[in-house]
């Protein structure tokens, strides 16, 4: 007989890949998910490692001697990691906040250059210092919609004149028809990358009510509602998209 693909009714645990486990509604980046999150993430997230490296050549424009960057939602750190190795030749200081505490706890021990800091807090509760650039590398998306608008304005009133806010976001389509088919053609991406249709409605089920993308036109919206003028689209893949903003 085939095997039955869905999730536990019992336990509404299911599993969701790379050796990851979420309940209904209930998707963590705590327990167990650092060890193997980096590898989920980049089968997940269409041009995740380009992304990467889209903000490391951005970093260019905007990190010079004495810089302060952040990054929030920091995860593992890698992103940072990768930032700070290509602009060592720089006095830069960098500090990655991230609300789970196993994520914080992670980094922590991966890392140990003493340019580089996690801190374990709520972004809506932290005060951020003065900074020239500042990543949101798929974080914004995790955070309640009636908070976003107060996250954004606090970004943009710690960036110095001229600093960038670096926002990459999973968006939604402008109607059902598009959204129709980028739901397909993600669906398409994540069996390509080897996940079965079980791990893939576990995931969809985990994130209910946890992940709450915006449109393109959404996210333009808050980011021009919290002062920036200057916005451009710099990475796009159907339904993923980076935002470079300037203040």
């Amino acid at each position: 007989m085939p095997t039955q693909l869905k999730p536990d009714t019992k336990t509404e645990t299911g599993k969701v890949g790379d050796k990851i486990e979420a309940k209904n509604a209930g998707w963590t980046f705590g327990g167990g998910t650092p060890a193997t999150f980096e590898d989920h993430v980049a089968k997940s997230v269409p041009l995740y490692h380009e992304g990467h490296n889209v903000v490391i050549q951005l970093s260019d424009y905007f990190l010079h001697n004495n810089s302060l960057c952040y990054e929030i939602g920091s995860s593992t750190g890698v992103l940072l990691d990768k930032v700070l190795t290509h602009n060592q030749h720089k006095r830069i200081h960098a500090v990655g906040i991230d609300v789970e505490p196993d994520m914080v706890e992670f980094a922590k021990k991966k890392y140990s250059n003493p340019k580089l800091s996690f801190v374990h807090a709520d972004i809506s509760e932290y005060d951020l210092d003065r900074a020239d650039m500042i990543i949101s590398y798929y974080t914004l998306q995790f955070i309640k919609p009636k908070f976003r608008m107060d996250v954004l304005r606090k970004i943009y009133d710690a960036l110095n004149w001229g600093g960038a806010l670096l926002l990459f976001e999973k968006v939604r389509a402008p109607d059902a028809r598009f959204q129709d088919i980028m739901t397909g053609l993600y669906i398409d991406f994540k069996i390509d990358q080897g996940y079965d249709a079980c791990e893939i409605i576990s995931k969809s089920r985990s994130l209910k009510g946890v992940l709450e993308p915006f449109s393109t036109g959404g996210n333009l919206d808050l980011l021009q509602k919290a002062g920036f003028r200057d916005i451009m689209t710099v990475m796009k893949y159907v339904s993923f998209e980076g935002f470079l903003a300037i203040k």
